[in-house]
């Protein structure tokens, strides 16, 4: 077995492995350590827990997403009625501003837009809807507007980089201009990168994170 025949059966198997997902419906195709994700899921939410699985696997490269989002017949939701379903999952959420958040729901596709001060209040935002049924794609247009010294984010970055027990803090260097993080260096696995990324999204005042973290070969 070739090494990309390896990586391809890799990746199945954590598709497989993945409780959210119907690895079934999923194909998966390796070139050159580029693995490209094929066939239908049942939700928005399922297309992003088999990017998230896949980016898993050591030594993938890159991910092509070629995955429709078919939802079952019994499940199909008319706009208004997500928009309002919407409306109360953010409200229920004390996580998030929702009197700060706007939504617009067209043809299954749903638009946040508004003004929050933290990263992870746009991103629960996100996540709050994806539990909806009928939601075919989010767009989340929501700015992260906060009062921060760059340095605060940059130390504060560090700290969180060094405190992960998972990943090797010293082979990553973290630059941030204004409210943009720009993260550089070398690790051996997409894991170590997604851990990297996450601290700097969790940064108060961050609204664009350039992710330039290679990953190592073998």
């Amino acid at each position: 077995m070739n090494r990309d025949d390896q990586l391809r059966q890799m990746v199945i198997d954590e598709l497989e492995w993945e409780p959210r997902i119907d690895a079934a419906h999923i194909g998966v195709a390796c070139r050159g350590g580029i693995i490209t994700l094929s066939g239908h899921v049942t939700s928005y939410a399922e297309r992003m827990s088999a990017e998230r699985a896949a980016r898993r696997v050591r030594d993938v490269k890159a991910l092509a997403i070629e995955l429709d989002v078919r939802l079952p017949s019994d499940r199909k939701t008319a706009d208004d009625e997500i928009a309002a379903r919407a409306v109360k999952i953010l409200q229920w959420d004390t996580i998030v501003p929702d009197e700060r958040i706007s939504i617009d729901v067209e043809k299954g596709v749903v638009t946040l837009a508004g003004t929050v001060e933290w990263q992870f209040q746009k991103d629960e935002a996100e996540f709050d809807i994806r539990k909806l049924g009928g939601v075919k794609m989010i767009i989340n247009d929501i700015v992260v507007k906060p009062q921060v010294r760059v340095a605060d984010v940059r130390d504060g970055i560090r700290r969180a980089l060094e405190r992960n027990a998972d990943l090797d803090a010293s082979r990553i260097t973290v630059t941030v201009q204004n409210d943009k993080v720009i993260l550089d260096g070398k690790v051996g696995a997409w894991i170590e990168r997604e851990i990297a990324e996450r601290a700097a999204w969790s940064a108060p005042g961050v609204a664009i994170v350039e992710d330039r973290i290679a990953i190592a070969r073998p």
